[in-house]
């Protein structure tokens, strides 16, 4: 039995409606987040408002809370994951992420793993992790001026030795993410590589994630960073900005969880289509519910990397303080009645 202390988020949104669905423009985003296991993000955690551990939450509770195609959502959950799982995990792993600069990376991102696969049936946020552990590892005072500069993460990523690989190795093993394993780059049944940066290179192909590890964040904030900037600029509540960056960034590039599961052309089909739903204009939150329909029958086509990257752009959008004036007064967070579940 899982003890669940829920705590909900007080937002000052009198500067911008944080409406999060694409489909209802007058249902409020469900912004909450679960503490599971003695972790509420109150502060007992030392995951105060601003902070690693809590823009890391945020930016989990925002990406999963986003009507995206394909994706869990609030109403929308998967057989084997819900939205509410995808909430705990994100706040299972942001105590981690608040300690990502004093140790070392392969350690932050097992034991952030660990940490959301005790509070999930399946893997919930791999991607997340691997995405946003090497941004959390920059000392604070670089990580904090804005805006966000890709080149720091090279200075974290050279740090990278045997036992990284290793933990990394393992994290994978306890994710147990689909599609894993089909090639020899990731066969993590296997030995771990020496040179972790260099299998991310090996796989920087065909996985969006190692690509980001191997060539850098420049594309992430040239692409997905950039998309929610200039959504928010042109007028676009935050909850239409994520989807509709969403969107574009699955246009530019096949999804690779999709490609590894299903193949490259069904992934380029779905990105093509997703580039059909941008261009219907005023009509496109009507073209991305029916995007949603047909990418959940007659088979299950989950954009799941993309939504990683979007995690990711949110969290550096965050924590480099961009976001701030978006989200209002600094938010406050009360525990309510703890609730078991099984």
């Amino acid at each position: 039995m899982y003890l669940r202390h829920v705590a909900t988020i007080a937002l000052d949104s009198s500067k911008r409606d944080l409406n999060i669905s694409a489909r209802d423009s007058s249902r409020p985003m469900p912004l909450c987040f679960d503490a599971v296991h003695g972790m509420p993000l109150d502060g007992t955690a030392d995951c105060s408002p601003w902070s690693r551990g809590w823009c890391t939450a945020m930016a989990c509770s925002l990406e999963a809370s986003a009507a995206k195609p394909g994706n869990v959502f609030p109403g929308a959950d998967f057989d084997d994951l819900s939205y509410n799982e995808l909430i705990a995990a994100g706040a299972a792993i942001a105590p981690v992420m608040q300690r990502a600069a004093g140790q070392p990376l392969g350690r932050t991102i097992r034991d952030a793993v660990t940490a959301s696969r005790r509070v999930t049936r399946s893997n919930a946020n791999l991607g997340i992790v691997l995405a946003i552990a090497p941004i959390a590892a920059v000392p604070a005072d670089i990580i904090t001026a804005t805006p966000f500069r890709p080149e720091i993460i090279a200075a974290v990523l050279a740090t990278l030795g045997p036992a990284d690989a290793t933990a990394v190795w393992e994290a994978i093993s306890i994710a147990q993410p689909g599609g894993m394993g089909d090639r020899d780059t990731w066969d993590v049944a296997g030995s771990a590589p020496n040179d972790l940066l260099a299998a991310m290179h090996a796989a920087a192909a065909y996985d969006q994630i190692a690509h980001l590890w191997a060539h850098g964040y420049q594309t992430l904030c040239n692409g997905l960073v950039r998309d929610l900037l200039g959504e928010l600029h042109a007028g676009h509540t935050l909850g239409d900005a994520i989807v509709r960056s969403y969107l574009r960034q699955l246009s530019r590039e096949p999804d690779s969880l999709i490609a590894r599961k299903h193949g490259l052309e069904r992934a380029a089909d779905v990105s093509a289509r997703a580039a059909c739903v941008l261009a219907q204009a005023d009509n496109w939150r009507n073209a991305t519910a029916e995007f949603d329909r047909q990418l959940r029958w007659p088979v299950r086509l989950n954009p799941g990397t993309t939504a990683d990257l979007v995690a990711a752009g949110l969290y550096i959008l965050l924590i480099d303080g961009r976001l701030r004036s978006l989200l209002g007064a600094t938010p406050s967070l009360q525990s309510l009645v703890s609730l078991p579940s099984a």
